[in-house]
């Protein structure tokens, strides 16, 4: 067990620290128990799954226009496959040349493999006869934290 979820006071999930940083968290009472792995302990305390925390957070910034963009953001939500052909990507493609334009936004870039992402050069999809297998969209907290 290397990872133990945190719980909001509300019981809605926010993120996993390390079974340390969950101790910790249990020493300063910041944290209660929520769950714990049966006849296993640390010192005075089950060995935690789940610690859920004394006071609500309020996470506002989950409920925002979402992740800002990055290369490593948009191999994630295309889960490493190119959108030309299908095979493992490598690279970012710009759809809107950035040589036309093109902005590092989450709709204006795809992941590629390299041979794709040379063979398109700087046209557009269309222009090169290379339709996308799928639309790129911008993607939630959730979906890039789930990956």
């Amino acid at each position: 067990m290397d990872a133990v979820l945190v719980i909001n006071a509300d019981l809605g999930p926010l993120h996993r620290v390390t079974v340390q940083h969950a101790v910790r968290m249990l020493c300063r009472r910041v944290a209660e128990i929520h769950e714990a792995e049966p006849d296993r302990v640390i010192g005075v305390f089950p060995m935690p799954r789940v610690v859920r925390l004394v006071r609500y957070v309020v996470t506002r910034w989950r409920f925002s226009a979402g992740p800002a963009w990055s290369r490593a953001g948009v191999l994630r939500r295309d889960d490493r496959c190119c959108a030309y052909c299908g095979g493992p990507a490598s690279t970012i493609d710009h759809i809107l040349p950035r040589s036309r334009g093109g902005r590092n936004t989450w709709r204006n870039t795809t992941a590629a493999c390299y041979g794709c992402n040379q063979r398109k050069g700087d046209r557009t999809p269309a222009e090169a006869g290379m339709p996308l297998r799928r639309e790129p969209v911008n993607p939630g907290w959730a979906a890039l934290a789930g990956r």
